[in-house]
């Protein structure tokens, strides 16, 4: 009998290559049905049922609105970490409008509620992107821009990070991470070490709604900060900005950083790892330098 439940598991787990909400609903209904007829007993029938609800709730799509929401839950967190800044509001309103226009040319200009930048009254040099839009930049980092150009750097590195969908990625490993989980337990439930599944179901519920937090505590990968940035060079230079002010935004931070506690040196890669990865592309986004009509705009901002 042990046997044959691995053999479920194993296929549950599968089905991911497939189409995991389709399969597990159909192995849901079969060992109902096998229960039913006596080809397994009931609590074998009602492990392999919930190990394939558990699949199929993993599988299913986090919706642009569900997006909205978790990052709007994570920055309610922030915020109480992180006191808002209110004593430039015309400082605010500038990001916004550097975001909008980056936005704007970007292949995900729409989303469910739009994407908002807002500051946050802390010296740490640091900027989070949550899922739904939500962007985050400390007066600290902003203080170590020089131009609208590095200022517009920051943003496109964050709207990178929400428009690849790092933090909703995360949510999905993690919701497959604990389905393999219940998978595992029921099986072992069914073999006579019986668990309570509906106290596993509650803290696969938790992790879900908890997981962008870890990531912004945590930072997110390597790759993925990578990843971001190379496609905020493409970003930057789609809205007509040097790409190569990432570089001088990074050299900025690299001479910064150490001075100041916490902040990217806690979730980010070294300043000089990432300069390195940035080189690699940024020729392949020639545009025309303009860096020199914004300079009034971006001094008057401050």
């Amino acid at each position: 009998m042990k046997k044959f439940l691995y053999m479920i598991a194993a296929s549950l787990s599968l089905g991911w290559l497939i189409s995991c909400e389709t399969l597990a609903t159909v192995t849901s209904a079969g060992a109902q049905a096998a229960g039913a007829f006596g080809v397994i007993d009931e609590g074998t029938a009602n492990a392999i049922s919930q190990s394939s609800d558990a699949i199929a709730r993993a599988a299913e799509e986090i919706t642009p609105e569900q997006e909205y929401y978790i990052g709007r839950a994570v920055g309610a967190n922030l915020v109480k970490n992180y006191k808002v800044y209110t004593q430039n509001a015309a400082l605010t309103a500038y990001l916004n409008k550097i975001c909008a226009a980056i936005v704007a040319n970007s292949p995900k200009p729409e989303i469910f509620n739009g994407y908002h930048v807002l500051v946050l009254d802390s010296s740490e040099i640091n900027a989070f992107a949550t899922s739904g839009g939500h962007i985050f930049v400390t007066r600290g980092l902003i203080e170590c821009t020089n131009s609208e150009d590095t200022l517009a750097a920051v943003i496109a590195h964050e709207i990178a990070h929400i428009q690849l969908q790092h933090s909703i990625k995360a949510i999905k490993t993690s919701r497959i991470t604990q389905a393999i989980m219940v998978t595992g337990i029921s099986s072992a439930n069914a073999a006579g070490q019986y668990l309570d599944i509906r106290e596993l179901t509650d803290i696969f519920d938790e992790s879900v709604g908890n997981i962008v937090t870890t990531l912004v505590n945590n930072g997110y990968s390597q790759t993925q900060e990578f990843d971001a940035d190379n496609m905020a060079l493409s970003l930057l230079a789609s809205a007509g900005y040097t790409p190569a002010s990432l570089v001088t935004m990074l050299q900025s931070l690299e001479q910064n950083q150490p001075k100041r506690p916490g902040g990217f040196n806690k979730t980010h890669p070294a300043p000089a790892q990432r300069i390195n990865n940035i080189r690699q592309t940024v020729n392949n986004y020639p545009v025309l330098d303009t860096r020199s009509y914004r300079v009034l705009r971006y001094r008057s901002a401050f």
